[in-house]
């Protein structure tokens, strides 16, 4: 089952955001608190949606959480999907797929005409399992970021 994210929520997301960071070996990197994310999840101008996937008995197998982006090219929004992660143990039980079906389906009846979201490049069962879908690499593309010293000393 998909359902929308509830404040109630914030503590197993944030406990899976750890998580994904621990998988991703990057756990000293995932600085953001529970706070944090209840601001940007359900404050007074929420920056940031995210669904639950559970199992039938009601347990938490995974999350997605995305924002708006928009295209200059197309002229829309469409979804940038932050983080996808579904538990070790209960993987292969479609959650992944689930979450993914509910963001196109909000794509879709929202008129957003892009859903995009980076992979680590040695990931390579999550790669398979995109390509699955018909997702495709945009190899063409590099990713670049600011952040920390080079962030602030830009913007001074």
């Amino acid at each position: 089952m998909i359902r929308t994210a509830t404040p109630a929520d914030v503590p197993v997301i944030h406990a899976m955001v750890r998580e994904l960071a621990e998988y991703e070996k990057a756990l000293d990197e995932a600085r953001a608190s529970e706070d944090q994310l209840r601001e940007a999840l359900f404050g007074e101008r929420p920056a940031a949606f995210a669904h639950i996937a559970e199992t039938d008995e009601g347990e938490v197998a995974g999350f997605a959480l995305w924002f708006l982006n928009f295209s200059t090219w197309r002229g829309v929004h469409g979804i940038y999907l932050e983080d996808l992660y579904v538990r070790p143990s209960l993987r292969g039980g479609g959650h992944g797929k689930a979450l993914l079906r509910e963001l196109a389906r909000i794509c879709v009846e929202r008129g957003y005409e892009r859903m995009e979201w980076s992979v680590l490049d040695w990931n390579t069962p999550s790669i398979d399992f995109y390509k699955s879908l018909g997702a495709k690499p945009q190899d063409e593309w590099t990713v670049y970021r600011l952040t920390d010293e080079a962030l602030a000393s830009l913007g001074a």
